[in-house]
């Protein structure tokens, strides 16, 4: 299990897969970006990419036309 908690990142009543698909996105940029510049990572991307956003250095945008 990941920390931080969804519920820590999560503000304003944003939407938990709006979340994972922003963390997927993300861990799939940092996992391109390591093999461009050929570097082995230490950690899984997916761990770096929740706590870049549990740390605000990431944050998603959601539609709110999607929302309903």
């Amino acid at each position: 299990m990941l920390r931080p908690a969804v519920c820590q990142i999560l503000k304003n009543n944003e939407s938990t897969y709006s979340l994972v698909i922003a963390v997927a996105k993300r861990a799939r940029e940092i996992t391109d970006d390591a093999f461009e510049s050929k570097t082995i990572l230490d950690e899984k991307p997916v761990k770096t990419a929740v706590d870049e956003f549990a740390s605000n250095e990431y944050r998603f945008v959601e539609d709110p036309a999607v929302r309903g």
